[in-house]
């Protein structure tokens, strides 16, 4: 059985075609600049060259066309007939509290993902309109939603609540939701399997570093705590976003800078965190090292206090599940950064953590960073957003 997973942003769309039967990815690829100049698709079946075209693409259906062509090719296809997609899975960054799993497709589902418009503005009316794209190029291919949000609503009240007025809770659902839950349910359940713990109770703590970064605690694979917050922008330190920071300081800011409230959020969501703590380095987390090891002193406060608010926020996790089995680190500064790892770790000593330097340096692979004797396992775990996604959407189809 063959599932196609898209991934549409505000201006792009990312899929993989994936065989079920092996989980083996047929082909992948991406088309950049929807509705902007210079539109591309790069396309790139397994086992074969990459094919780009240059088209334009004033929409996303125009790019779900073009996808489709992509796969159906003679020469750079992977399927004769599109009936050979059993379904499509889809990732929908907000569902509210609407839905906690996954769920095919109908009038109704495409009803809340408009209504979330507010909640998650850059990616819900993309999603959507990647879901009607898939309608119209695939009549009669069950299209299945699943939700960022998803993971997060496990969490108890106690966790998600805000200490602001109920009405407001009441009103406009403003709560802890969580982001990068896909990433987060992947990651917790591969963690379980690969340190052969308890599926039922096994403690895990997941950090997901990268430019986007939030971490999870989990209970036998069930999220009871999430970094991020009503929108992507709480938690720990990221590439352009501040995470948590007193909000008094937006009133004070505005009131001396002669700023509003919207101005101030795309500071904190597009000029903040260690672009902004660097002095504008970069948002890249290898530039601002760099500068780092070249004595830069902005751009060394910078990676420690990232470092520093990780550590803070896995040490409040072991406490609030009132211990921890595994800590998994993922995504792209996660599976990749053996120094920031280490720096972590080093903060962790008190839950027995004791980290071994030689796989501790190993790049984007699958390991066990930890000593056999350390009382908390510790992983690099690779994540597979697109390869949940269609686990996923085989579950429902």
């Amino acid at each position: 059985m063959k599932i196609l997973v898209l991934n549409c942003g505000s201006s792009s769309l990312k899929y993989q075609l994936i065989d079920m039967d092996n989980e083996s990815v047929l082909a992948k690829g991406i088309c950049e600049r929807i509705g902007i100049d210079g539109s591309l698709l790069s396309h790139k079946p397994t086992d074969k060259d990459k094919y780009e075209v240059t088209s334009p693409m004033p929409d996303h259906k125009v790019a779900v066309k073009l996808v489709m062509d992509a796969l159906l090719d003679s020469n750079h296809g992977v399927i004769q007939n599109v009936s050979e997609i059993a379904a499509v899975g889809h990732r929908v960054l907000h569902g509210a509290q609407y839905y906690s799993d996954s769920i095919v497709v109908n009038e109704d589902v495409k009803k809340v993902i408009r209504d979330c418009f507010d909640l998650g503005p850059l990616h819900n009316p993309a999603n959507l309109i990647g879901i009607e794209a898939c309608e119209e190029a695939m009549p009669g291919i069950p299209n299945v939603a699943v939700f960022d949000t998803a993971f997060g609503q496990s969490m108890p009240e106690k966790a998600y609540m805000y200490a602001i007025p109920y009405e407001y809770y009441e009103k406009y659902q403003i709560r802890r939701y969580g982001f990068h839950g896909t990433s987060h349910r992947f990651v917790s359940g591969e963690a379980i399997k690969y340190a052969e713990l308890d599926p039922e109770n096994a403690k895990v703590i997941v950090c997901h570093l990268g430019n986007g970064a939030s971490i999870s605690a989990s209970i036998g694979g069930k999220c009871v705590d999430s970094s991020m917050g009503f929108t992507p922008l709480e938690g720990l330190i990221m590439g352009t976003r501040s995470g948590d920071l007193d909000p008094a300081i937006l009133q004070y800011i505005c009131n001396k800078e002669g700023k509003d409230i919207n101005e101030m959020l795309d500071i904190l969501n597009k000029k903040s965190g260690i672009l902004g703590m660097s002095g504008g380095i970069s948002s890249d987390f290898r530039d601002v090292q760099k500068e780092q090891n070249a004595g830069n002193h902005k751009a060394a406060v910078a990676i420690e206090a990232f470092e520093y608010r990780v550590a803070k926020y896995v040490g409040a996790y072991a406490a609030a599940m009132n211990g921890v089995d595994a800590i998994a680190f993922t995504a792209g500064v996660g599976e990749n950064d053996g120094i920031i790892r280490k720096a972590i770790c080093e903060y962790l000593g008190y839950l027995g953590i004791q980290l071994d330097d030689e796989p501790n340096n190993t790049r984007g692979k699958k390991v066990m960073i930890s000593t056999p004797d350390s009382k908390v396992k510790v992983m690099v775990m690779p994540t597979d957003e697109e390869l949940a996604i269609a686990r996923e959407t085989l579950a429902l189809v």
